[in-house]
């Protein structure tokens, strides 16, 4: 019976309402933490998934191999890769596209490449214009990667400092 009247007694007097004002009450008052987006920067990890971009070494020559792993482990089926054999013996893409619309950003390409060849830059702020544009091609992987070396090679190395 108690079970009851306390049932009643806390709809009749709109307990679980009073309960949400409090809540909103105690923020109310409370400092702002708004980020005025275009003039400020939250800050960001090094971990972040961005943009993906093509490295290269230090010669210019690009990095990727063809190996293939990570089209292999990609769970959306975003990455498309055709190799060739050159002169020398050594395996190179002739094509490597990237479907955007497709790729999760989760980051496994970047942990299957034996060569660092593929990584995901901090770059968040990029649209398309038309849908071709959301084929990341060679050419424009490795262009992302020559424009942004400098930044990834700084994050590859904060993030070996805390493996």
């Amino acid at each position: 019976m108690s079970l009851n009247l306390s049932h009643y007694f806390k709809s009749f007097t709109f307990w679980e309402l009073l309960k949400g004002m409090r809540l909103t009450g105690r923020y109310l008052f409370a400092r702002k933490i708004t980020v005025q987006y275009p003039e400020e920067r939250a800050p960001m990890s090094p971990r972040f998934r961005g943009l993906h971009a093509q490295r290269r070494y230090a010669n210019g020559e690009e990095r990727c191999i063809g190996c293939k792993l990570c089209e292999a482990v990609c769970p959306a089926l975003a990455i498309t890769i055709e190799t060739h054999e050159r002169e020398d013996g050594t395996r190179r893409t002739t094509r490597y596209d990237i479907d955007l619309f497709k790729c999760i950003y989760c980051g496994f390409c970047e942990e299957a490449c034996p060569v660092d060849a593929i990584v995901e830059t901090r770059v968040y702020e990029y649209h398309f214009e038309n849908r071709e544009d959301a084929i990341m091609t060679k050419e424009k992987l490795l262009a992302v990667g020559d424009k942004y070396e400098a930044q990834i090679a700084a994050d590859r190395a904060a993030d070996a400092r805390y493996r």
